[in-house]
């Protein structure tokens, strides 16, 4: 009992806060509710018209998916790479570090995504780097064809936590190895495929699940720089369940929205863990 009293405060909020929304949410999903009235059962409505009707929203799956399967391998593999230059005994190295997590800080940040607007926008920074060498530059926010990209790569600009992440992981590997691979006259390249990556499998796959439940879930950025346009190119999933939910008031519609994306969300889990038996290696295995 005096364990269950210390963790009173969180249990509460957490039945309070996290369990009865759920419960609530997955309730509502099932109605038609706009806040101002009572909610009304309707079943199956809700689902059957998001998958048979809603055009939008398998322009905002696509979207996301698209936006996911791009931006976690390249930002993992921009993370990785500054971890391993990070993983130095070089003279202060703890404030480069510091520096380069920086961004990570504020990343999400409104005022970052407004600046990434004015960076790429027509009169940016980007197109003014491009003038100097004679080449227009475009609106790269506001073409269809361009757009989706420069959210990509701010996301990958966002890679400080998987940085840290990896360079804990980095430091955790014995020596005896790289020195054990150096006597066997193996290279750099050579190394980092058979020592370093699968030493860190583990953290990769960790950091793996993170970044692609994180980025099913991006909002701030899209709906700031793009707010979803230009033709629905940006147009995020939970931008679409913002809409519906803030914007037309359709509760129960957007809590169907909801419960749809953590089905999605558990199902691409699901099949990294189930791939991971064959690219993940823990030093317990066979012992």
């Amino acid at each position: 009992m005096t364990g269950y009293l210390y963790i009173a405060p969180w249990l509460a909020g957490f039945l309070i806060l996290t369990v009865w929304p759920m419960i609530q949410s997955i309730y509502f999903s099932f109605t038609d509710y706009s806040l101002l009235e009572p909610a009304r059962w309707v079943g199956m409505s809700n689902y059957r018209n998001i998958f048979t009707d809603d055009t939008s929203f398998v322009h905002s799956l696509k979207a996301t998916v698209l936006f996911v399967f791009l931006s976690v391998p390249l930002k993992l593999a921009a993370a990785l790479l500054i971890a391993i230059m990070m993983n130095r005994k070089l003279k202060g190295m703890h404030f480069y570090r510091t520096v380069i997590y920086f961004p990570s800080l504020i990343g999400a940040s409104v005022a970052v995504a407004i600046l990434w607007n004015n960076v790429f926008g027509v009169q940016g920074l980007v197109n003014q780097l491009l003038s100097v060498f004679h080449i227009e530059g475009k609106n790269w926010i506001g073409m269809p064809e361009t757009a989706l990209g420069t959210l990509i790569v701010l996301a990958v600009w966002q890679f400080g936590s998987s940085m840290v992440i990896f360079l804990a992981g980095l430091k955790q590997i014995p020596g005896e190895y790289y020195e054990a691979a150096a006597v066997d006259g193996a290279g750099k390249l050579r190394t980092f495929f058979q020592v370093t990556l699968p030493l860190l499998s583990p953290i990769l796959l960790f950091n793996l699940v993170l970044q692609t439940i994180g980025s099913f879930q991006m909002f701030t950025q899209a709906f700031i720089v793009t707010k979803g346009g230009p033709v629905e190119s940006t147009y995020m999933y939970a931008l679409l369940l913002f809409d519906k939910a803030f914007a037309h008031f359709q509760m129960g519609y957007a809590s169907a929205l909801a419960w749809i994306l953590l089905v999605i969300i558990a199902a691409v889990t699901a099949l990294i863990f189930a791939t991971s038996r064959a690219w993940v290696h823990y030093e317990t295995e066979g012992s």
